[in-house]
C-alpha cells in the first residue's frame, strides 16, 4: 500500500506545482500587457471637433457669428484647423481660417506653428503663424498667437475663457478676444494698435456634453484707426448684443 500512496502523493504534488506555475505565468503576461498599454494609447490617433460659438447676435443690426476648431492626432502631436467669422447684412468679415501643427510642451500647454488666411468679403491676406494655447492655473483656457504677412505686417491675437459650473449642466462662460496689428491695412478696415475687442458672457445648458444651447450678451468694439475705417464704411464701432446660440462638439 505504501508504494501506491507514495506515487499518488507525488502525482498530487506535481499537479499543484504545475497549477502554481501556470498562475504565475498568467500574472506575468497580465503585468506585461498592463505596462505596454499606456505606450499603445500614447500612439493612438484621435479626432475631435468643437463649435464653441454658433450664435445670432441681435440689436440694431443682426449678426451671425461662428467660431470652431478641430484636430486629429495623438496626445503629443496634432494637426489643427480653426475657423471664425461674422455675417452681417450679407457681408462677411473677420473670416479667419487657420491650419496648425501642434505639439505638447507640458501637461497643459501646446505650441503651434502654421498659417492663417483671411477669407471673407474683403480682400484676402495670408500670414505665417506661431502660438501657444492651453489651460492656465485655475483652468482658464488661454491662447496667444503671433502672425507675420509676406509684406511685413505683424499681428497678434490673445484669447481667454473660463467655464464656471453653476450646476452639473448649467455653465457660465466669460470670454474675451483681442486683435492687435502693427500697420494700417485700409483694404481690410484694420488700423495699427489695438484693433478689435470681442467679449461675451454666455450661460449654457448642457443637454448632453456634446450639445448645449446658450444665451448671453456680447460686446464688439473697434478702436483707433480701425474705428475710423469702419465708421467711414458705414459700420458700427461699438456693439452690445443679446445673443442666442448653441455649442456642439463631436
Amino acid at each position: 500500500m505504501r508504494k501506491p500512496l507514495a506515487a499518488l502523493s507525488g502525482l498530487m504534488m506535481l499537479a499543484a506545482l504545475s497549477t502554481v506555475a501556470r498562475a504565475q505565468a498568467t500574472a506575468t503576461d497580465h503585468d506585461a500587457g498592463a505596462h505596454s498599454e499606456p505606450h499603445m494609447l500614447d500612439d493612438a490617433i484621435f479626432i475631435h471637433g468643437l463649435f464653441n460659438q454658433l450664435e445670432g447676435r441681435f440689436g440694431d443690426t443682426n449678426t451671425f457669428r461662428w467660431s470652431g476648431e478641430g484636430w486629429a492626432g495623438t496626445d503629443e502631436n496634432r494637426i489643427w484647423l480653426k475657423t471664425e467669422g461674422r455675417l452681417t447684412n450679407g457681408e462677411l468679415d473677420d473670416g479667419i481660417q487657420e491650419l496648425f501643427y501642434s505639439r505638447a510642451i507640458s501637461t497643459f500647454f501646446n505650441a503651434q506653428l502654421g498659417a492663417r488666411y483671411d477669407l471673407d468679403s474683403l480682400p484676402g491676406r495670408g500670414w505665417g503663424a506661431v502660438g501657444i494655447e492651453g489651460l492656465a492655473p485655475m483652468f482658464f483656457r488661454v491662447g496667444a498667437t503671433g502672425y507675420v504677412s509676406g509684406d511685413g505686417h505683424l499681428a497678434a491675437k490673445l484669447e481667454a475663457s473660463y467655464d464656471l459650473p453653476i450646476t452639473q449642466r448649467l455653465i457660465l462662460q466669460p470670454q474675451i478676444e483681442l486683435n492687435i496689428y502693427t500697420k494700417d491695412d485700409p483694404a481690410r478696415l484694420v488700423g495699427a494698435g489695438l484693433s478689435e475687442l470681442d467679449a461675451g458672457l454666455r450661460l449654457r445648458y448642457e443637454i448632453t456634453r456634446k450639445l448645449a444651447p446658450y444665451f448671453g450678451v456680447t460686446y464688439l468694439g473697434r478702436y483707433g484707426t480701425t474705428a475710423d475705417y469702419v465708421s467711414a464704411a458705414g459700420g458700427q464701432t461699438q456693439q452690445v448684443r443679446f445673443t442666442l446660440g448653441v455649442r456642439a462638439w463631436f
